[in-house]
């Protein structure tokens, strides 16, 4: 027989992940055009893109996932290992597929996220029970 624990109070989990974990500074863009061939280079620039968001957040690795793998006894990743997770708070808004995201500014001066751009795999996750936006993140590389 289970003995009854009381309600997980999701407004403190809320609190203490954004006070914590979401200690850096993301900008959410999105692409909103054609990239320009610059003909002096011959190199197609960036596509232009507008701000959607930028605030509070954190970019995670996810490479402990794939080791995983080996205590489970089988593949069940079958993305490469490289992709992150991009967690914001529940106020901003669901990333879509195709959003680039930016770290800003990084609590931690060892970071090594700042100036980096990951693109967005999925739409961010959606669940009944949430204290928070997680989005499927990679870096972005730009060609």
């Amino acid at each position: 027989m289970s003995t009854p624990t009381a309600p997980v109070d999701l407004e403190a989990v809320r609190q203490v992940l954004e006070s914590t974990v979401m200690v850096d500074e993301v900008r959410i863009s999105r692409p909103t055009g054609t990239p320009v061939l610059d003909v002096v280079t011959g190199l197609v620039g960036p596509a232009p893109t507008t701000t959607v968001w930028q605030g509070a957040g954190a970019v995670l690795s996810a490479h402990g996932l794939a080791a995983v793998e080996h205590l489970v006894g089988g593949r069940w990743l079958e993305d490469t290992a490289s992709w992150y997770g991009l967690v914001t708070p529940l106020s901003a808004p669901l990333p879509q597929r195709g959003d680039l995201v930016t770290v800003v500014a990084a609590k931690s001066p060892t970071a090594g996220t700042v100036g980096r751009t990951w693109q967005a795999l999925d739409p961010g996750e959606a669940s009944t029970v949430a204290v928070a936006r997680v989005t499927r993140i990679d870096e972005f590389v730009a060609v």
